[in-house]
């Protein structure tokens, strides 16, 4: 049950950009330890987050590995990347990026309760910025 969860969280919320099903899958003391400063590690900085993401890129997470064990899922990703909106100061570039890391999920009472992520931003700024 615990990775039906993530993966349904990881679709419908990441993919798909649809903020508005974060309820279904996080839970009311939901924590994000992974979101960037300035946003509230909670369901609307993440919500936030989900829209900031998608106005700079069409992306699709892609699972490579998924490991769970109980309560936790532990999840290998790569996130394909079309720039079409400013990043980091970086304007569009209309180039196709994609980057790696790994997600740990939390589940508690068939809800996601904390989130922590591992993904290489470095490597996707260097690819926008055609730096090897």
């Amino acid at each position: 049950m615990t990775a039906q969860i993530v993966l349904g969280f990881l679709e419908n919320v990441w993919n798909k950009g649809s903020v508005e099903e974060a309820g279904v899958y996080l839970h009311p003391d939901f924590i994000d330890h992974s979101l960037p400063g300035g946003l509230p590690p909670n369901a609307e900085g993440l919500k936030q987050w989900v829209s900031l993401t998608s106005a700079s890129f069409e992306h699709q997470t892609i699972i490579e590995d998924i490991v769970t064990e109980g309560s936790k899922c532990v999840v290998k990703v790569t996130m394909r990347m079309k720039h079409i909106g400013t990043w980091r100061e970086i304007p569009a570039t209309g180039r196709e990026v994609h980057t790696a890391g790994y997600r740990l999920f939390w589940v508690k009472e068939g809800m996601i309760i904390a989130h922590w992520a591992m993904i290489d931003g470095g490597a996707l700024e260097r690819k926008l910025k055609d730096i090897p």
